[in-house]
């Protein structure tokens, strides 16, 4: 299979976990995204236990090799979440969603990737796609909120704090992504990288099970979280072929499968029956024809 179909089965899966993350997600429950990383965790851990028993090689030093790649993905969602406490998400996901192409910029710069002018116009369309969606839906909030009357709390305001956090995941994430390409077919092969990813992430939600349930005495119950369960299994899904894309050919798979939050909108409107402007569907289709030229590349 190309990189190009595990870059769109990466796309799929992913906007189907963002989707269910979106539903699954209580305003009123502190610890909802602590849940989460419980469900990826546990669905993750799963997978890769899977994967060995049915004869996929790997060791437990594996876990090592990959762990900068591991680190630097994980840390990147911490700022992620962290960063929503002083910056709004229609500020943030712009910045954050640059993240691919900080990655194939650095693959270019550090790796001598190439692209072809067609390719490299592509990847353009798609990331301007990405950061467009965002400035479209931060004016849709700040119109509602006029309409509504509703003042932004003062920690949200555009101070420099407020922009750290999304800048170093952006970086962070950007460099986990090179990371990737870096490590993937010479210190470790996909089979391996995705196991050790997996392993990783079952460990933090171990942490994240021992800080819900044994300190905070909160409880988790299986039948409300289905939809995070069903995120969980869309993320590793999408983790899976993310990894064989980007080995494959990182430079251009990266700012492509970061058009998975696009998607995730086409899905709102078909799932949760959300409306979109004019000016959103034609967004959605520069993502898709950038996403048709790197097909037929």
């Amino acid at each position: 299979m190309s990189w190009f179909m595990f870059a769109l089965i990466a796309i799929l899966f992913w906007s189907g976990s963002d989707i269910f993350s979106k539903i699954g997600s209580r305003p009123d429950d502190p610890y909802s995204h602590w849940k989460m990383v419980m469900a990826v965790g546990t669905v993750m851990g799963l997978h890769a236990f899977y994967m060995m028993a049915t004869g996929t090689p790997f060791e437990m030093m594996d876990i090592v090799r990959y762990l900068p790649a591991s680190l630097l993905y994980i840390f990147s969602m911490i700022l992620g979440y962290a960063g929503l406490r002083y910056i709004e998400l229609s500020i943030s996901s712009p910045i954050c969603n640059c993240s691919g192409a900080v990655a194939a910029l650095l693959c270019y710069l550090l790796l001598g990737e190439t692209m072809s002018g067609l390719q490299l116009f592509a990847v353009v369309l798609v990331t301007a796609a990405v950061f467009g969606l965002a400035v479209l839906e931060k004016q849709k909030d700040d119109a509602l909120r006029l309409q509504e009357g509703v003042v932004v709390d003062r920690k949200y305001q555009k101070g420099v704090i407020a922009f750290v956090f999304p800048l170093l995941y952006c970086l962070l994430d950007g460099l986990g992504t090179y990371a990737d390409a870096l490590l993937l077919d010479t210190v470790i092969a996909e089979e391996q990288a995705n196991i050790a990813y997996e392993l990783t992430f079952l460990m933090m939600a171990v942490f994240a099970f021992i800080y819900i349930v044994c300190i905070k005495k909160a409880k988790f119950e299986l039948f409300r979280e289905r939809p995070k369960v069903i995120a969980a299994l869309c993320e590793t899904a999408g983790q899976f072929a993310y990894v064989y894309a980007l080995g494959a050919n990182a430079i251009v798979a990266a700012p492509m499968i970061s058009s998975y939050c696009v998607v995730s909108t086409l899905w709102s409107r078909l799932f949760l029956k959300e409306k979109l402007s004019k000016a959103q569907y034609a967004v959605l289709m520069v993502a898709f024809v950038g996403i048709a030229i790197l097909g037929m590349e």
